[in-house]
């Protein structure tokens, strides 16, 4: 067994049974003891000491350490708009938040839907913070006429197929890309919104976009999509995975199709467990999104789906503008916002009421990594390390290292990202992330970006 070059001392691991008090000693990449108290060859060193004999030593005191956190839904925006992201800026900002891998859309310029812009991306991630896994467009360009190279893509490793951003329209090219799908062993995340109902809108239509005078997006353009591809699944058999849900009808349509046993599955990005649209009041573009900040009731749908298991996965949709794009009226500006670095202490401000710290890092890592393709039981990981735990023994390094009585504070100006458009600037959440390990390495020690 490889000898301990790293340890966290001090912290409880989350294990699939609930929180232990142990430490754990890391070697080779890999988890090599878990015990009440372990001792180090040569006394050990503090990290970021530089040089010196024997392992590092990681304070953990008041932590939880998890499985690294798994994102399903990152926005990179490279290549074609570096400057809102790169590859290197949204890693870094990934294992800020305590992020060991992050799944990059394909909504990118030119899109992911040929292998050979997909080994661009997977290129540009080797040396980032945080592994990065690729999805496929649906469909050329995006653009809902033709489908993409399926196969192709899948023979490289991609598992999840989306045209985020838009939805695929054509109910008989989704058909037809499910029955591929299936075929392929992949799976197709959906982006339910119906163009011809939310044309033209900038928020969520209620009582908000009549005071405020916007045109709005109904919950039902969202809603009718997911209905359609639930009876598509149905049709198949092919799993679907639906993105970013934010209406109440979408989550109970969801249950129901589970209760069902229909392959399904679905994630919730934390601005739709924590805002609504009374946020947009002010006419700030910083709040607008797709699928748009719904009601208070549709929150608490989210947040009531996500603690009985309807809702698979807590996902950021982490998507950066630059200053200048979202520097015009409402209803002119691109939507989307940060969420790397906020995620998590967002979901244990919403969630740790009811639900056990094993379960919050269960929607956020062993879930999500499920649905990727990221776990040590997928055999096509083009590559990729395993992520979403549990930790033991033998387990690949990926650890996050959360320390629950800490508060996050959000300084839009100390981002990571190249971008600054959080709308939680000068919020305050609790629990921050202290230390994140990549496959062995301590890339974030004390908050700190190692490299």
């Amino acid at each position: 067994m490889a000898e301990a070059e790293l340890v966290l001392r001090g912290g409880s691991v989350i294990t699939p049974d609930g929180v232990q008090r142990l430490d754990v000693a890391i070697g080779e990449g890999v988890v090599v003891a878990l015990a009440p108290t372990i001792d180090p060859p040569g006394g050990g060193r503090g990290g970021g000491g530089g040089g010196g004999g024997g392992a590092v030593v990681l304070d953990a005191r008041g932590c939880l350490i998890g499985p690294g956190l798994v994102d399903l839904h990152t926005h990179l925006r490279q290549p074609g708009r570096e400057e809102a992201e790169t590859v290197d800026s949204g890693a870094r900002a990934a294992a800020l938040g305590g992020f060991t891998a992050v799944l990059a859309m394909p909504n990118t310029e030119p899109a992911i839907d040929s292998a050979g812009v997909a080994r661009d991306v997977l290129a540009l991630g080797r040396t980032a913070l945080a592994e990065v896994a690729v999805s496929g467009a649906i469909t050329v360009g995006r653009a809902g006429k033709a489908l993409a190279p399926l196969g192709e893509l899948a023979e490289l490793g991609v598992r999840i197929f989306t045209d985020d951003g838009s939805g695929v329209q054509d109910g008989a090219l989704m058909r037809r890309a499910l029955d591929y799908a299936k075929g392929l062993g992949v799976t197709l995340a959906q982006h339910c919104e119906d163009d011809d109902l939310s044309a033209g809108g900038a928020m969520h239509e209620g009582c908000w976009s009549s005071r405020l005078g916007l045109p709005g997006i109904p919950a039902v353009a969202e809603e009718s999509m997911v209905a359609r591809d639930i009876q598509l699944v149905r049709l198949t058999g092919a799993p679907v995975h639906f993105l970013h849900l934010s209406t109440a009808g979408s989550v109970q349509l969801v249950r129901l199709a589970k209760a069902e046993g229909l392959p399904v599955t679905a994630e919730a990005a934390p601005h739709h467990m924590v805002l609504t649209h009374a946020d947009v009041a002010g006419y700030d573009p910083v709040f607008k999104v797709n699928p748009p900040l719904r009601t208070e009731s549709d929150v608490a749908a989210v947040i009531a789906g996500l603690c009985d298991g309807t809702i698979d996965a807590v996902a950021t949709d982490h998507a950066p503008h630059a200053p200048e794009s979202k520097d015009v009226p409402f209803d002119q500006a691109p939507p989307g916002m940060l969420g790397l670095q906020t995620a998590l202490p967002i979901a244990w401000q919403v969630l740790s009421p009811t639900l056990a710290p094993e379960r919050i890092f269960a929607l956020m890592s062993s879930q999500p990594a499920a649905i990727a393709g990221l776990t040590a039981t997928d055999s096509r990981r083009a590559g990729h390390s395993a992520h979403g735990g549990p930790l033991e023994v033998g387990a690949t390094a990926n650890i996050c290292v959360f320390d629950p009585g800490a508060v996050t504070v959000v300084d839009a100006a100390r981002l990571a990202s190249r971008s600054r458009n959080t709308p939680y600037a000068g919020r305050s959440f609790p629990g921050a992330v202290r230390h994140t390990i990549l496959r062995g390495e301590p890339v974030v020690i004390d908050a700190e970006a190692q490299r």
